[in-house]
């Protein structure tokens, strides 16, 4: 059985077809998917969407994108949400260089309110990092090692990047990107990485794998990507699955 650890069903690219997608899910053997906020919106969608479906968990947060004007005041609506059971993962947060759709300075600000108040409330993070390596480790090292600290997903570093994470309590997450020919790096780390410290996701609707690159991703695809790392790492499928699985269901305690 697989785990999605990341997708956003609550996207408009959905509407149309959610309960099919669930429903392929199901067929391709995703036990689990957790579907993740990105602002106060999404949180609230997410944590309705796994109201709704059985096999949906919830994460909420603001990510980076949306940190612009970031006050402490931002997050007290969330925080409400997480009385949720439903709601299993603070995410996703983090920094994002790249884009930089908002300002670093409101960026960090956001990333470290919500990094105490997910320790705070007991919940394992859910991190965006793009272009902001040293950044963003910096950051967790100051907080300490931590159990079940969280997840990076959609794991963009290489294996040094990895095994400080590693240190801190950290899971790294690998998406369809490993099918892409010129994606060495991740592909490297992926195959080398301790496996009780590996997820998979989609983070649907982006990212599909080969040979859905270019289209809509969705949940069903992560047992592509899971026999692609299977198919690195010279292992079965079953043992891949399994292993991801107890992975996701020890971090996230579904």
């Amino acid at each position: 059985m697989w785990t999605d650890t990341h997708a956003h069903l609550d996207m408009e690219e959905f509407e149309k077809d959610r309960d099919l997608v669930i429903q392929r899910a199901k067929e391709q053997q995703v036990e689990h998917i957790i579907t993740v906020g990105v602002d106060l919106e999404s949180s609230r969608k997410a944590v309705q969407l796994a109201k709704t479906y059985t096999a949906v968990h919830a994460a909420i947060g603001i990510h980076p994108h949306e940190a612009k004007g970031f006050t402490e005041k931002s997050i007290d609506p969330i925080v409400a949400l997480s009385d949720n059971d439903e709601v299993v993962a603070w995410g996703e947060i983090g920094l994002d260089f790249y884009k930089r759709y908002s300002p670093q300075v409101d960026q960090k600000k956001a990333f470290e309110a919500q990094l105490q108040v997910a320790l705070d409330l007991k919940l394992p993070v859910i991190i965006h990092d793009r272009d902001a390596h040293g950044e963003v480790l910096g950051i967790l090292k100051r907080l300490g090692k931590r159990d079940r600290f969280g997840v990076v997903h959609c794991y963009s570093g290489d294996m040094a990047l990895a095994s400080e994470l590693f240190a801190l309590g950290f899971f790294i997450s690998v998406s369809g990107t490993i099918s892409y020919k010129k994606a060495g790096v991740i592909r490297e780390v992926a195959s080398k990485a301790p496996l009780d410290r590996l997820l998979i996701e989609t983070d649907c609707p982006f990212l599909a794998p080969t040979p859905h690159r270019g289209h809509r991703n969705e949940p069903a695809f992560v047992a592509i990507t899971g026999r692609e790392l299977a198919r690195l790492r010279g292992m079965s499928e079953a043992k891949l699955a399994e292993a991801t699985t107890t992975n996701a269901k020890y971090l996230f305690k579904i």
